[in-house]
Order: structure tokens, then C-alpha cells, then sequence
């Protein structure tokens, strides 16, 4: 047993940190509203380097002094596997934007962040053979319920969204979403949702590159110890991203816009590295989160991507997404809502429950008592 995990767990902040990620995962998308007069890989390259690259590395020099030492000392295998699992998220994050365009963020991000939580919480327990821990009594088959409630959660709102659909006319589609298509915009969402799951599963494999920051001088602390392997991940990420940006920049004759005249160059720059700053923040908490969850780290991942379908949802209200609909559409949201709250209520109870667990087995430390002579 890791003292040092039982001691440090702390599940309610851990929740909290998760559900903070979950709200930078809703928003990040805002200051591309403000953009102007640049094409779409114009701004997503920008937003690409500083949040694939420049935020998470000089974070990482910041919080994790051994970081080059630490990758340099890392098996090939892991660092590659982690790169990988980066690049295929790289292949869904290319179309996450086009997913929100043609959807909107109320039902776009239900879907892609549904088949995302789903992806990036249960393979990665599959994969390390550890998926009969969700069926264990205690902290197991709880956080397994939370997982569930979440999923049902998110299948609510993502009906809510296909009634809404329904309900309103092209023209009211397109007032809240301008270039509204139900059909394109489906297929885009299950490809991104899967293939951005990878995500999560590069950053859950990472557990020799973990211990490495934690055991070699200077030591990387216990909350930011997974500051190497998200480097990694988001680096593979950047190189598919970077790539194709640049690529369309070069066919579409884009590469003007950095120096574009009529454009508020600057203004655009600093929106798009504040989105990419956003963007790169909620998988930041979620690598800080982990550690005061103890062995239920792995439900943060679901708290996270629930928490983004939240608060989007609470986004979409106030950007008039769901203004007209029926009430049988609006009780299909606000039930969703619910569980998803309550799924984040069950994941903090899980840990608590492996928390005390935990406790009840740490062996008593011995008393000595000095007699005097």
C-alpha cells in the first residue's frame, strides 16, 4: 500500500478539480467567436501551439523540475504508446470544431463528450486488465453506478437535443446554430467522440513515466506528477494538428492571414491562444485531480467529460439553443442535467469509500516509549 496516495487522497477536492476541467472543456471554444477575417486553420493552428504545446510545457518546467530528465529515463514503449494515443485524438480533435458547427454545443458536445467518457473511462480499465474492479463492493461497483448514471445522463440530454431537432423550424435552427446540419453533424460527433477518447487512454498509461517524476531527484510533487506524460499526449495531439493546418493553409492559400492586413492579427492571436489555453486546462486538472482520488482516479475521466456536458448545456441555455422547445424536451434536459450532477456526487462518494478502505487496512504504527534511566 502507498501511504503517501492514502494520505494525500482527498476526493471532494478531487471532484471539484475534475468539474473545473469539465467547465474549460465547455467554453474553450468561445474566443474563436471573436476572430476575425482569418480562416478556420488559421486560428486552430494557433490554438493548437499553445495548447498542445507552449501552456502544457511551460507548466511542466514550472511544476515538474525533472521533467527532460524523467522522458530521457522513460521506456520507448510507453512514451510512444502515449504519443499515439495523442495523434488519434489529434484525428477527432480535427473535427470537434466541425462537430459544435454543425450541432451546436448543447447537443454536439452530448454526443462527442458521451462517446468520449465512455471510450476514455472503460478501455483503459479493459486494457490493463483491471476491469473486474468495477464490480467489487465498496468503491468498485460505486464509482461503476457513477459511470452508468453518467452515461444515462448523457444519453438524456443527447435525446433532449434530438427532440429539439425536431421541434424547431430551419429557421429557428439557424438562428442558434448558423450552419445547423442534424445528419453531418451525428457523423461527425461518433467519429470525433471515439477517436478523442484516445485521449484519455494516453493519459491513464502513463504509470511508468508517473512513478519516474515521482522517485528521481529533483522529485516532481504527487499533485503534479502526470505533468510528463500529458506533454506527451498533447504532443501527438500538435503533430497531427500542426500538420493538417498547415496543409490547409498551403491549399487554401491562408497563409496570408498571419500577416493580413485587414485583420486584427493581434487580437486574433490572443484569442486563439486564450482558447488553446482554455482548452489545455481541462486535462490539466485532470491529471491534478487524479491524485486525490486514490485508486478511483480512473472515474475522473467520465467526471470530466459529464461536468463539460453540463456546463455546455448551461451554455446553450444562455446562448438560446434550447429557446421554443417543448416541455417534454426540457424535462429530457433537466433530468439529464440531474444525473450528471449526480454522477459527479457518486464519483466523490467512491472515493471516499476506497479512501477508508484504505485507512482500515494501513497497518497501526508502533508507539515507542522512552523510559528514563
Amino acid at each position: 500500500m502507498d501511504a503517501g496516495i492514502v494520505t494525500s487522497a482527498n476526493p471532494a477536492v478531487g471532484i471539484v478539480i475534475f468539474m473545473l476541467g469539465g467547465l474549460a472543456g465547455a467554453i474553450f471554444y468561445l474566443p474563436f467567436k471573436k476572430v476575425k477575417n482569418w480562416a478556420w486553420e488559421s486560428y486552430w493552428l494557433v490554438y493548437a501551439l499553445f495548447g498542445l504545446v507552449i501552456v502544457p510545457w511551460v507548466l511542466a518546467f514550472a511544476m515538474s523540475p525533472n521533467v527532460i530528465t524523467v522522458l530521457k529515463a522513460s521506456p520507448a514503449n510507453v512514451l510512444w504508446y502515449c504519443f499515439i494515443c495523442g495523434a488519434l485524438w489529434g484525428i477527432g480533435g480535427l473535427t470537434w470544431g466541425l462537430m459544435i458547427r454543425y450541432l451546436g454545443f448543447g447537443l454536439g458536445l452530448a454526443i462527442g463528450c458521451g462517446l468520449t467518457a465512455s471510450v476514455g473511462t472503460l478501455v483503459p480499465k479493459a486494457l490493463k486488465g483491471e476491469f473486474s474492479q468495477l464490480l467489487e463492493p465498496g468503491a468498485g461497483i460505486t464509482s461503476l453506478i457513477g459511470i452508468i448514471i453518467a452515461l444515462v445522463g448523457i444519453v438524456l440530454v443527447g435525446l433532449a437535443g434530438m427532440s429539439k431537432e425536431r421541434e424547431l423550424s430551419e429557421e429557428e435552427k439557424k438562428k442558434a446554430v448558423a450552419e445547423f446540419n442534424f445528419k453531418r453533424g451525428i457523423f461527425v460527433a461518433i467519429f470525433s467522440g471515439i477517436m478523442s477518447g484516445a485521449m484519455g487512454i494516453g493519459l491513464q498509461s502513463g504509470g511508468a513515466i508517473e512513478q519516474l517524476a515521482l522517485t528521481t531527484e529533483p522529485f516532481t510533487s504527487m499533485a503534479w506528477k502526470g505533468m510528463p506524460v500529458l506533454v506527451v499526449v498533447l504532443l501527438g495531439g500538435f503533430v497531427v494538428n500542426g500538420l493538417w493546418c498547415i496543409f490547409l493553409n498551403v491549399k487554401n492559400k491562408s497563409t496570408g492571414d498571419y500577416v493580413k492586413a485587414s485583420s486584427p492579427i493581434v487580437a486574433n492571436i490572443i484569442l486563439a491562444a486564450i482558447a488553446g489555453a482554455i482548452w489545455c486546462s481541462q486535462f490539466i486538472c485532470f491529471k491534478t485531480g487524479e491524485p486525490k482520488m486514490g485508486d478511483t482516479s480512473y472515474i475522473g475521466w467520465t467526471v470530466l467529460m459529464a461536468s463539460s456536458i453540463l456546463f455546455s448545456q448551461i451554455l446553450g441555455l444562455f446562448l438560446g439553443e434550447w429557446k421554443g422547445t417543448s416541455k417534454k424536451t426540457v424535462s429530457l434536459l433537466s433530468i439529464g442535467l440531474i444525473l450528471l450532477i449526480m454522477s459527479a456526487i457518486m464519483g466523490g462518494y467512491s472515493g471516499y469509500l476506497d479512501k477508508e478502505a484504505k485507512e482500515k487496512q494501513a497497518p497501526a504504527v508502533p508507539v515507542s516509549i522512552v523510559l528514563p534511566n
